[in-house]
């Protein structure tokens, strides 16, 4: 299905992952109305750092998906949802587990009303890799146990299972994408690529960081982005849950060695306890089995393997060493 001239709907459209969607929309020829969360200031997040050009073609509003309303009006007219909208910090999940249960359960709920309500034709939800815990197996497919470590993947699991239930009560025509660890320019300095490339940059010799031996499959935002587009011109896809990975698996240090190359810099790791999880709700394995994503969605990686993780780092790193880029982050901060 063309995505041309097709009116959709974005929620979390002014976060990381969100900003890059609507590019690439704005690219296939959709008609796009995106979401960012209001605010006094009138700030629309990284939407705000988008070419204008490119803005003139998008309808931007703003609301909160925990507000019925708010969502209900702004699906109205609409054939394709993405929802991304979501709190997805798992630190401040400890801190604050009833505003998650809020924005990722409530939320997920009003969005999946309006879209019955307004009989949209598709919407593609979006999970976490987060959902599956510690990997029992790996590579982890789309039937590997779910695992709540964290309010956060409590939360997402809940959203995920509320998706499921409406396309299985009322066949609304969802589908749960399912990303790894996704990563690029615009991500925020709670995830560890921005985290560990803003203290370099900075000038740190001796970088903090938590468990250095966890493993994560790291997938670049465009290859992500594709994931999205391929889901919702895929035929055939209500009602599944499909992982969207690089197929890569690499450690917090290995990681941080390869950062610390690409940059020509050497530095030392000092572990610091405010950044760890408490044992239990520590994940400390991940990688993807993307082989349905690739059948069933026809999706392809363009930064694959060690090679496209080399690559892919290298244009987050062009992005943070941005002066101009850098200023939207505090690295003397740990940002839970």
């Amino acid at each position: 299905m063309s995505l041309k001239n097709k009116r959709v709907f974005v929620t979390g459209a002014d976060g990381f992952i969100g900003s890059h969607l609507v590019e690439k929309l704005v690219a296939e020829g959709a008609q796009v109305r995106a979401l960012s969360l209001y605010n006094s200031f009138n700030t629309w997040g990284w939407l705000d750092r988008l070419d204008q050009d490119l803005l003139k073609s998008v309808e931007i509003v703003t609301g909160d998906v925990r507000d019925s309303d708010c969502v209900h009006q702004y699906t109205r007219g609409c054939e394709i949802v993405f929802h991304l909208a979501a709190l997805i910090a798992i630190p401040y999940s400890y801190q604050s587990p009833e505003s998650y249960v809020q924005t990722n359960i409530l939320g997920t709920l009003n969005v999946l009303r309006a879209c019955r309500s307004h009989s949209v034709a598709r919407m593609i939800h979006t999970s976490t890799s987060e959902v599956y815990g510690t990997a029992e197996y790996v590579p982890i497919d789309e039937k590997h146990p779910l695992k709540g470590q964290s309010p956060y993947a409590a939360t997402k699991i809940g959203a995920d299972e509320l998706a499921l239930s409406f396309f299985r009560s009322f066949d609304t025509p969802v589908t749960v994408l399912r990303p790894f660890n996704t990563y690029g320019p615009r991500q925020s300095a709670r995830a560890i690529v921005p985290t560990i490339i803003t203290q370099i940059v900075t000038g740190r010799e001796a970088i903090e960081l938590g468990n250095l031996e966890t493993t994560r499959d790291l997938s670049y935002v465009a290859d992500t982005v594709g994931g999205f587009v391929a889901a919702a011109q895929a035929e055939n896809t209500a009602g599944e849950v499909i992982n969207v990975g690089s197929g890569c698996e690499v450690s917090v240090k290995e990681l941080t060695r390869i950062i610390a190359d690409l940059l020509n810099r050497d530095v030392t790791i000092r572990q610091a306890t405010v950044r760890m999880r408490p044992s239990r709700s520590e994940v400390t394995r991940l990688l993807a089995d993307t082989r349905k994503a690739e059948s069933l969605l026809r999706w392809k990686r363009e930064y694959e393997g060690p090679d496209g993780l080399r690559r892919g780092l290298s244009e987050t790193i062009e992005f943070f060493s941005d002066r101009r880029n850098l200023a939207f982050y505090k690295p003397e901060i740990f940002n839970i």
